[in-house]
């Protein structure tokens, strides 16, 4: 799976992108509210580890990661 993390505007919020193998898109959420959109993609069980990992990653770089 991969993480991009988006810089927002003034009025466009910062944005986090996750990725499948294949680059399809799973989720697409707003970085500062990430539970609910975890929960959609069914990864609950793994939510303190990617709230960890979208808090570290730079802007606008891709991070893989694994599951």
């Amino acid at each position: 799976m991969y993480l991009l993390k988006i810089k927002g505007t003034a009025k466009i919020p910062d944005y986090v992108q996750m990725r499948d193998d294949n680059f399809t898109l799973i989720a697409y959420f707003r970085a500062d509210r990430p539970e609910k959109a975890i929960a959609k993609a069914g990864l609950s069980d793994k939510e303190e580890y990617l709230l960890k990992i979208i808090a570290e990653i730079p802007f606008g770089k891709v991070q893989k990661i694994e599951l």
